[in-house]
C-alpha cells in the first residue's frame, strides 16, 4: 500500500502523522511511504531522517493526496486538504466530526474512507487512540490555566500552589476520566486545592483511592457543580461523550456567580465544549474573556508539546495503520471490531451512530457499509 504523511496546517499544529520510526516499520513490512518536504519539522525529524527510514520525499501535500492510499494525520483535515480527497481513499487521523457539519459534508461529498483515532475501542471499552493525547491535554490543562490566572493574562493573579500562609488556588475539574485525572495530578502536584467531580460512583472510588487526601471528589449533579464552579480559581473541563458533542455543564449564567479573573480550560472543546460560552481558540490567541472570567479554549493542545505528543500518539496508532496496510481496510475493519468503531463516514455514509444523531444525518451501520 501506498502510504502518505502531510505537514499540518492548523494553526500553530506541530505534530505529525507519522515518525521516522514508523515510516521504518511500514516500509520493513514493504509499503511505500510519502512524506512531505518539512513534515516533521514541529518533532526535530529532519528530511534526511524520514529519508533513512525509508520515505520518499514529497515536494508539496498535493502529491500526496493524489497519489497516496491512506492519508495518516494527526488533525482533522481543513477545507483545502478536504477537496483533495477522494473515492476510496483511506483518511486515518482525528475527526471530531460531531460539532463540525461542515467538514461532515465534505468528507461525505469525498467518497473517503475516514476512519477517527478518537472513536477506536480496545476490550475494556476505553479509547486507546485518545487517550494518550487526553493525558497529554489533561497535564497541559493545568499549566494553560496556572499561566491564565497570572494577573498579566487577564487572570485573578493567584499562584496555583499558594506559598506559605496563603491559601493556593482552588480547582475544580469536571470529569473523572483520562483528561480529568491527569488535571488532578498536576494540580495536586503543583499544592493546588483540588475537587474532582464525576457522575459514576465508581470512578469516584477509584479516585478517592488513588488521590486519598491530596484531592476531594463529588458527585456531579447540578448543584454541586454550581457551588464547585462559583467557588473556583481554576475549572478544567474535562468531559467526554465518544464522538458525541460534549454537553454544555457550565452555562453562561453560572459565569456570574464566579469570581472575576478565574480561569475556565474547555479541553472538550474539540468535541464542540462543554462550557455555554466556549468557542474554539488557537496557540496564537488561546484566550478571551466574557464577564470577568478568562476562557482557555484552545483546540489542539497538545500540538504545542509536538514531540511528546507525536511519538505518544503514533505509538497507539501505527499498529492499526499496520493492519490497514496489510490487509486493506475492508478485511482489516471487519476482522477487528475495535478499528471498526473508528470508522465515520464511509463511502459517503455516515457511520458512526453518535454524529448521525447529532448532525440530523442518515445513519449506515459500519458492517453495512464495509460489506
Amino acid at each position: 500500500m501506498i502510504v502518505g504523511t502531510v505537514k499540518e496546517i492548523k494553526n500553530h499544529e506541530y505534530r505529525v502523522g507519522l515518525t521516522p520510526e514508523s515510516v521504518h516499520e511500514l516500509t520493513a513490512h514493504g509499503h511505500r511511504v510519502l512524506v512531505e518536504s518539512g513534515a516533521g519539522e514541529g518533532i526535530g525529524a529532519s528530511d534526511a531522517l524520514y529519508k533513512k527510514a525509508g520515505a520518499e520525499i514529497a515536494a508539496n501535500a498535493v502529491d500526496i493526496f493524489a497519489t497516496a492510499d491512506m492519508i495518516v494525520k494527526v488533525k482533522e483535515p481543513q477545507p483545502q486538504e478536504r477537496a483533495l480527497l477522494r473515492p476510496g481513499q483511506i483518511l486515518y487521523t482525528y475527526l471530531h466530526l460531531a460539532p463540525d457539519p461542515e467538514q461532515t459534508r465534505n468528507l461525505i461529498a469525498s467518497g473517503a474512507i475516514c476512519i477517527a483515532y478518537e472513536t477506536v475501542t480496545d476490550a475494556h471499552g476505553g479509547l486507546p487512540l485518545l487517550k494518550p493525547m487526553s493525558q497529554v491535554a489533561g497535564r497541559m490543562a493545568i499549566q494553560a490555566g496556572a499561566t491564565a490566572l497570572e494577573k498579566a493574562h487577564g487572570g485573578r493573579g493567584v499562584l496555583l500552589g499558594g506559598v506559605p500562609g496563603v491559601l493556593p488556588a482552588k480547582v475544580a475539574v469536571i470529569g473523572g476520566g483520562v483528561v480529568g485525572f491527569n488535571a488532578a495530578q498536576m494540580a495536586a502536584g503543583l499544592g493546588a486545592d483540588v475537587t474532582i467531580l464525576d457522575r459514576s460512583p465508581e470512578v469516584l472510588e477509584k479516585l478517592g483511592t488513588y488521590f486519598e487526601a491530596r484531592a476531594k471528589t463529588r458527585f456531579s449533579n447540578r448543584a454541586n457543580l454550581a457551588e464547585c464552579v462559583a467557588d473556583a480559581d481554576l475549572v478544567i473541563g474535562a468531559v467526554l461523550i465518544p464522538g458525541a458533542a460534549a454537553p454544555k455543564l457550565v452555562t453562561a449564567a453560572m459565569l456570574t456567580t464566579m469570581k472575576k479573573g478565574a480561569v475556565l480550560v474547555d479541553v472538550a472543546i474539540d468535541q464542540g465544549g462543554c462550557f455555554e460560552t466556549s468557542h474554539a481558540t488557537t496557540h496564537a490567541d488561546p484566550t478571551y474573556i466574557i464577564d470577568g472570567i478568562v476562557h482557555y479554549c484552545v483546540a489542539n493542545m497538545p500540538g504545542a508539546v509536538a514531540r511528546t505528543s507525536t511519538y505518544a500518539l503514533n505509538n497507539v496508532t501505527l499498529p492499526h495503520a499496520l493492519r490497514i496496510a496489510e490487509l486493506g481496510w475492508q478485511d482489516a475493519l471487519r476482522h477487528d471490531p475495535h478499528l471498526r468503531a473508528g470508522l465515520n463516514v464511509c463511502d459517503g455514509k455516515v457511520t458512526y451512530q453518535a454524529v448521525a444523531e447529532d448532525l440530523g444525518l442518515p445513519y449506515t451501520p459500519a458492517e453495512e457499509a464495509i460489506a
